[in-house]
């Protein structure tokens, strides 16, 4: 059976053990449970749902989709126009500073995988990590909805491993969360295509709050 080399792609791009950094970022997740916001699994569950709900599927994911298809396109002023964008509802330093990082970092990484077209985004301030993202999957051939699973399934894997690191749950629970979540995400892939370009965009208050305290938190594991 012949290798399905945009499956394999779209495998190393998720993969956690791309050295871009996510590990380090927690999205807000060390300040709540600190504060104690979250303090078991079904807190976990319920704060990586609603950023999935009122976050991600407003904002990323929209997003990611315009992005892929600028690139397709080669249409340069629209993929600055939306990394702009998504930086812009970034609601705290962290995490404008930690969607910079990731895509500058993965800009990187494109160029050592011979994606030329990466390098201009390795010193540019309005890189983001769907950019980048994005720009790889065209590169690689990988369809849109592909794409986006990719990336959610990117993020909901760290923040589950936040949650083993952080409530603590085990690694068993851990798993089990995560096996729960990823079943919300093609729904959520569906509910993201509907959506306008006037439409995108969300505040949420607790992730605002929690990623604000963190900047200030005296001792932490994780970068956001």
């Amino acid at each position: 059976m012949p290798i399905d080399y945009p499956l394999a792609r779209l495998l190393q791009l998720s993969s956690p053990t791309l050295p871009i950094g996510l590990y380090s970022y927690s999205q807000g997740m060390e300040r709540a449970v600190e504060d104690g916001w979250i303090g078991n699994e079904q807190h976990a569950e319920g704060w990586i749902s609603g950023l999935l709900d009122y976050s991600l599927k407003f904002t990323d994911i929209p997003v990611l989709f315009r992005l892929h298809r600028a690139w397709e396109n080669k249409d340069h002023r629209a993929i600055t126009r939306w990394s702009r964008i998504l930086l812009a509802c970034r609601e705290t330093s962290e995490l404008r500073e930690e969607d910079r990082h990731g895509g500058q970092a993965l800009a990187r990484l494109l160029v050592g995988l011979d994606v030329d077209q990466a390098k201009v985004w390795i010193n540019q301030s309005d890189a983001t990590l769907a950019t980048c993202f994005s720009l790889a999957a065209v590169e690689w051939k990988i369809p849109e909805f592909d794409t986006a699973l990719g990336y959610l399934w990117t993020w909901l894997e760290n923040q589950v491993l936040c949650a083993v690191k952080l409530v603590p749950l085990g690694q068993v629970r851990g798993q089990q969360l995560l096996w729960r979540l990823k079943e919300r995400l093609p729904n959520i892939i569906d509910d993201a295509m509907k959506i306008n370009d006037d439409e995108i965009g969300g505040s949420l208050i607790g992730l605002a709050l929690a990623s604000s305290r963190h900047e200030e938190q005296y001792s932490r594991l994780y970068r956001s």
